[in-house]
């Protein structure tokens, strides 16, 4: 199986889980609109918060590039929502989705930026191109050229993607939507949890990264 279609059948499913089949429409089980690309230009904002772009302080901050790769994939979990719900409308089965957003794949060729401001203006063009003359394919394009200019290539998002998925998951599971989760662990932030654990099993699969997220959140 290819990982674009494992990653949008893993979407799939965490949007049926969370939201309740047929939100595609454009509602939750709760009657809460679902509007993806509101989720994507918030999350675009969160990503620039990565970058010490601040003239008035933090004058000799790094740039906080696990955190940008991080927000890159929640990004990722939102466009390829929004690519869901059109195709879900438009009778298009996951499959044949995977099969496009491939070839969308293969025509993003670029290579990592060597300057931060060209990241953060490159970050704001891709928010500029979500509400100005906005087409889903190209913006899928648009997407995988930002991830490469900034330093994720298809490997890493795929890894961390299926980290923050199952993530997801586990706070869905353990109480987030009514407030019961504990998001810090012995004061590390679940998605560092779960960064750790990735790195320390390069060959872990999605059970195996649940349990191992279910025994340290006993410890938190």
């Amino acid at each position: 199986m290819s990982k674009i279609l494992t990653m949008l059948e893993l979407q799939q499913s965490l949007n049926d889980n969370t939201n309740g089949e047929g939100w595609e429409r454009g509602l939750t089980k709760q009657g809460k609109i679902i509007n993806w690309k509101r989720c994507i230009y918030l999350e675009s904002a969160e990503l620039i918060e990565s970058y010490p772009w601040k003239h008035w302080k933090n004058i000799d901050a790094k740039v906080d590039r696990e955190n940008v790769k991080i927000e890159l994939v929640d990004i990722w979990h939102f466009v390829m929502s929004e690519a869901l719900r059109v195709a879900k409308l438009d009778g298009v089965d996951i499959a044949n989705l995977s099969s496009e957003v491939e070839e969308l794949v293969n025509q993003a060729d670029a290579k990592q930026l060597d300057d931060y401001y060209k990241e953060i203006e490159s970050i704001e063009s891709f928010i500029q191109e979500l509400f100005c003359n906005f087409e889903l394919k190209q913006f899928i394009v648009s997407f995988i050229t930002l991830s490469k200019e900034l330093g994720l290539e298809l490997d890493e998002l795929y890894k961390l993607y299926l980290g923050k998925n199952i993530l997801n998951k586990f706070r869905q599971d353990h109480g987030y939507k009514d407030g019961s989760y504990i998001k810090i662990w012995n004061g590390k932030e679940d998605n560092v949890v779960m960064q750790e654990i990735l790195d320390a099993n390069a060959n872990i699969d999605a059970n195996g990264l649940y349990e191992e997220l279910e025994e340290r959140y006993k410890l938190a």
